[in-house]
């Protein structure tokens, strides 16, 4: 066994996880996206610690299902059977701390129990009394608090009869044990310190559905080490009204200092269409927190064709619900036949239970199977289209998902409060949505209704917010060099705009400006796809998850116009900084930019472009560079002489090489004949390990081998 064995098929992110140095680089928080492969890395993570030495027993692992614990522990146990590391819900831990034996007596004998604690589930009606009879109002206390030791005096002091009763009689429920649990770590030290003995690693998954006594058991146990490993995604935060905070990955840095995050951005269960929805969804989110879900399967891996074709997300509209589930029954027969799947690669999701009631009575009365149902005392239909809320679908996927209900009032559903929790509600809503669109694989369906019979009403129903905006109209017609002119214009007013602020913005994003910088020439290269009139198609993405973004990666791409650089902005997902003319540096705005996203300036005639690149990859680590080895733009399409100096520094810096191979840019520019839209392709090639050349080589010679190659791929692209 190995490090190697266990890090196979990690891309570079999830490897740079698992290998996270607590010691060196502080607490880690991995921002997950959905589809990105979490519970992998959360199990090859304890496998990789206890590869290292880290006794099994001292690590410390919670979740919030018993089903997922149990699902990690058979994975860590494929390659360490029996290993004794305590992988548990939250409630399961703090029973356990509760049972053990320290110093000559039992935890919970220190609390005051007589006896073994066994908890019962909670009764709502039954704790609504005892708050009535101790003359609480209901609004004052959550059962989960009652043990809580923060509460106010007086109210302590009122719940103390009813605390004491629990105790002496033991009659506790499972919502009592956290904060149970926190009292003995925080009133007795030798408790404390037993189970801050006990386990020197913490992993939590799920963050971001941590609630306040979840966090503060963590907290405790933790202790001033900073071995706190915790996997999460805000914008899967959907349990607010369970009590859980969004803002504890919020408050991560702020709490932990020294801590790193790491985002985990490829998605392994999407085509990228509906990641690019899915993206568009948190436009407006906070810079330090945002991911960008990328497409990390290659067309075609999964088998059925229906992943192949990359399909948009739909909206249908419907005058009435009648009619809207004519349209999905026969929508689901036809895909079913067209593809060959099966009825379980059908879901459709709703945000409130009463919706899923009348999707299974208008499915069964349509003649499709419903999973789940029994029909006439035969057993539970198995394979069936899946109908369930949003909420229940949260881990799931299906080849194909019918997202019902885009309506005000529904998706978003009602908020109420005051202007604050209407906010946070709506927050929680739009999260949901994300949700739900990410359950879908192949092909996803945005389903608004216009009217429908609600709680006995019939109700008039607006679009939801969330809908995607329908596609606009295309530009007006001019001549090509007004069209030019007019090009030139907006796109430089563009960047001067954005310098202007620039002050604004480095004040307001500090630490986290190289973040704002990253979005916005993602926003700025979609602006210029829509001043240009490109329809850009991005063929083969998937390849982009080979690629180990934490090593120095050259990009290689053919040349033929000023479009390729947003083109391959867009492409890459990423920025990455050019090899330039010098030329280019006395041009206003553009060379401020060009300076910003890492741009290296040469005199072609000169050279001495390599030792200017290795300046630059001095001041920080893993620089992202592209380079068009042809040198100046090409005069047709095929490929031009290619230059070795990139290739050599490539070699020398053990570098990933990427081809990308450009369609049509010229004609959106340089050759472009009327001001109609044009059709760009872009294609990532396989990424090339220059590592492994360099080794295998055993010089610096880049025309032997890498050379080559690289022109050999991107001549059968083209």
């Amino acid at each position: 066994m190995d490090a190697e064995s266990i890090l196979k098929g990690l891309n570079g992110d999830q490897r740079a996880a698992v290998l996270h140095d607590h010691e060196k680089d502080g607490a880690l928080l991995i921002l997950a996206g959905a589809g990105s492969g979490k519970t992998s890395v959360l199990t090859k993570r304890i496998q990789y610690r206890i590869m290292c030495g880290a006794e099994p027993e001292s690590i410390l692992a919670l979740t919030f299902t018993a089903k997922a614990a149990t699902e990690m522990r058979e994975r860590v146990q494929k390659l360490f059977p029996n290993a004794g590391v305590r992988l548990c819900t939250f409630h399961s831990l703090a029973l356990f701390m509760l049972r053990q034996k320290i110093g000559g007596s039992f935890a919970y004998e220190r609390l005051g129990f007589n006896k073994i604690p066994v908890p019962r589930e909670s009764n709502a009606r039954e704790f609504l009394r005892e708050l009535v009879r101790l003359k609480i109002p209901a609004s004052r206390l959550d059962r989960e608090e009652l043990f809580a030791p923060d509460l106010p005096a007086a109210l302590q002091k009122k719940l103390l009869p009813l605390q004491r009763e629990i105790i002496l009689s033991g009659n506790l429920v499972f919502e009592d044990l956290i904060y149970l649990a926190i009292r003995l770590l925080e009133t007795d030290g030798g408790v404390r310190e037993y189970f801050q003995n006990q386990w020197k690693e913490i992993l939590v998954d799920e963050y971001q559905d941590i609630n306040p006594s979840q966090y503060r058991l963590v907290k405790n146990l933790l202790g001033e080490r900073r071995t706190l490993f915790v996997v999460g995604d805000d914008d899967q935060a959907i349990y607010g009204f369970r009590g859980a905070d969004i803002g504890n990955i919020r408050r991560f840095r702020e709490d932990f200092k020294d801590s790193t995050l790491i985002r985990l951005e490829w998605n392994y269960r999407s085509v990228p269409n509906i990641l690019h929805l899915a993206n568009d969804i948190f436009e407006n989110k906070p810079i330090a927190l945002r991911k960008v879900l990328r497409a990390g399967n290659p067309a075609g891996s999964r088998g059925n064709c229906i992943f192949k074709e990359n399909r948009l997300p739909q909206v249908w509209i419907s005058e009435n619900p009648v009619e809207e589930v004519e349209r999905i029954t026969q929508a689901v027969k036809e895909l079913r036949e067209t593809y060959g799947l099966r009825w379980g690669d059908f879901a459709i999701l709703v945000r409130y239970n009463r919706q899923r009631e009348y999707f299974v009575e208008a499915l069964r009365e349509g003649e499709l199977p419903v999973a789940g149902e029994s029909v006439a005392g035969e057993e539970p239909i198995e394979d069936g289209v899946h109908i369930e809320t949003v909420h229940a679908s949260k881990g799931l996927q299906y080849a194909v998902v019918f997202y019902a209900g885009l309506a005000e009032g529904f998706t978003p559903g009602r908020c109420e409060g005051s202007r604050r929790e209407r906010k946070m509600q709506l927050d929680e809503e739009r999260r949901l949505y994300y949700v739900g669109v990410t359950r879908a694989e192949a092909f996803l369906v945005l389903l608004y209704c216009k009217q429908r019979y609600w709680k006995g009403k019939l109700l008039k129903l607006k679009p939801s917010r969330f809908l995607p905006p329908s596609q606009k109209k295309p530009g007006w017609n001019m001549p090509v060099m007004l069209f030019r002119i007019y090009v030139v214009v907006v796109v430089l007013a563009y960047m001067f705009i954005h310098i202007l602020v620039l002050p604004f913005i480095l004040l307001a994003y500090g630490k986290d400006f190289p973040q704002w910088l990253e979005r916005k020439i993602q926003k700025f290269s979609r602006f210029c796809m829509k001043v240009l009139r490109i329809d850009l198609e991005i063929q083969d993405q998937a390849m982009l998850a080979q690629v180990d973004w934490n090593r120095p990666v050259f990009v290689m791409g053919n040349h033929n116009s000023y479009a390729d650089i947003p083109v391959m902005f867009l492409t890459l997902e990423r920025t990455v900084g050019f090899i330039a003319k010098q030329s280019l540096r006395y041009i206003p705005f553009l060379s401020f930019w060009m300076k910003k996203i890492g741009c290296v300036f040469i005199n072609r005639k000169k050279g001495g472009g390599a030792t200017l690149i290795r300046e630059t990859m001095t001041k920080g680590s893993a620089p992202r560079l592209g380079l068009f080895p042809e040198g100046t733009r090409g005069k047709d399409d095929s490929l031009s002489p290619f230059k070795s100096g990139g290739f050599r520094l490539a070699l020398e810096s053990h570098a990933i090489v990427l081809p990308v191979v450009f369609h049509g840019t010229a004609e959106v520019w340089e050759r472009r004949k009327d001001t109609g839209r044009c059709k760009v392709t872009a294609r990532i090639l396989e990424p090339v390990d220059a590592g492994e050349i360099f080794d295998r080589q055993g010089n610096q010679d880049p025309r032997k081998e890498i050379m080559p190659l690289i022109r050999s791929r991107m001549e059968a692209a083209l």
